[in-house]
């Protein structure tokens, strides 16, 4: 098949759709199959270099929204040499723009929801929500509702999006998600990042790595550390990922407030070979979100055999739970306490099995290839659908 993603941006500091859009089109390729990238970056973009696929950039987007008129002509150009076109995530641009492209073409489009119709954020950012409430008639309401279909990565996932918006259609399915493994020897990758960060090496690490937001629950996680820190001396907190300016300097004062910055390193945005030697020299990822849709860094971490700490606010949690793959608790502190304390408590030989746990998990559940065939499912049975609906094989009664 001929598959084109349209994403707002191939800036890896977007945070998990970003990459899970990289390994999906890389795990395609693969199986032989053609993916292009269209994108509302600017074209000069450093980042766009990285993409393993062809990409066009069809900026720069303007204001946040991302509103690029060059878009819109370019997808109604190019959309007819692809079988299909994925809309990766909400409320930008480059989902009406796509809708608007293809009206009248026999190209179907799918929208990967991405989470960004989580309650969460109706609760938790009231005025953000009416303003979304106001644009909502006649903009994502139809994206999605004339999409083939929008897709989900979990059951949880589908079942909370149709909470946010009294108005809602859309023809749902499922396509779980995933992720791959380290590139290559785990030792060799875990003395790449300790060579980069040799204060580290007499630690015992406790790792976040992902987009520094409010919903991710950092804060908590610092007043955590914090409440346990005294009585595990070795223990060190690793902020890996970016984040909007004002909330990460909001963090590293409150991080001098409890008086466990030395007890911090804050690395900025990982990727490649570094982001996976930290996963690997990490004795465990920790993420006590307030809402995650799936956790691609999650995957990664059961990936490389590290133990997951999370909140059950991460839609995963319940896989993370039966396989005894990490700690599951509420996203709350004492929540993020408990899940500390239960790992602190474990002994070496109690380590080691759940670290074996939690790659079996990843195999099991979470390859990236496992997602790329659901979703090629999905692609394909449509595609017949509609071939046999245009030859007269369905008639409307």
């Amino acid at each position: 098949m001929k598959l084109l993603h349209v994403l707002p941006t191939f800036d890896p500091a977007a945070g998990g759709p970003v990459e899970g859009v990289r390994q999906s089109a890389v795990a395609l390729v693969k199986l032989g199959h053609a993916v292009e990238l269209a994108t509302l970056d600017a074209p000069d973009a450093p980042y766009l270099a990285t993409s393993p696929v062809p990409l066009a950039a069809l900026g720069p987007g303007r204001t946040k929204y991302g509103f690029a008129p060059h878009a819109a002509v370019w997808l109604r150009e190019h959309a007819p040499r692809f079988d299909a076109v994925i809309v990766d995530g909400l409320w930008q641009y480059h989902g009406l723009a796509t809708r608007h492209a293809l009206r009248g073409l026999p190209i179907p489009y799918y929208v990967f929801a991405h989470g960004m119709l989580d309650p969460w954020f109706k609760h938790t950012f009231p005025l953000k929500h009416l303003k979304k409430c106001l644009y909502w008639p006649w903009g994502e309401y139809r994206v999605l509702r004339d999409a083939r279909a929008v897709l989900f990565t979990t059951e949880e996932e589908r079942l909370r999006a149709r909470q946010s918006f009294r108005l809602y259609r859309a023809r749902e399915r499922v396509v779980s998600y995933g992720a791959v493994e380290p590139p290559g020897d785990p030792a060799r990758l875990c003395a790449g990042f300790l060579s980069a960060y040799p204060a580290l090496a007499s630690r015992r690490l406790l790792l976040f790595l992902g987009r520094i937001h409010p919903k991710k629950g950092c804060d908590m996680l610092l007043h955590a550390f914090a409440r346990i820190a005294k009585a595990e001396p070795q223990l060190h907190l690793v902020m890996a990922g970016t984040g909007d300016g004002e909330a990460v300097a909001r963090l590293r004062a409150l991080a001098l407030e409890l008086e466990i910055a030395e007890r911090m390193t804050w690395t900025g945005l990982l990727q490649a070979e570094l982001k996976w030697g930290a996963l690997c020299a990490s004795d465990a990822f920790v993420l006590p979100s307030h809402q995650e849709n799936f956790g691609v860094a999650v995957v990664e971490a059961l990936a490389s055999g590290t133990p997951a700490l999370i909140s059950d606010k991460v839609n995963i949690w319940r896989e993370v739970d039966a396989d005894g793959a990490g700690f599951v608790s509420a996203d709350t502190v004492d929540g993020t306490v408990a899940n500390l304390r239960q790992w602190l408590a474990l002994d070496a030989a109690s380590r080691a099995q759940m670290r074996a746990r939690a790659h079996a998990a990843f195999v099991m559940r979470f390859t990236i290839e496992a997602h790329v065939r659901r979703l090629l499912h999905v692609l394909q049975e449509d595609r017949l659908e509609l071939s046999r609906s245009a030859s007269g094989v369905y008639r409307h009664v």
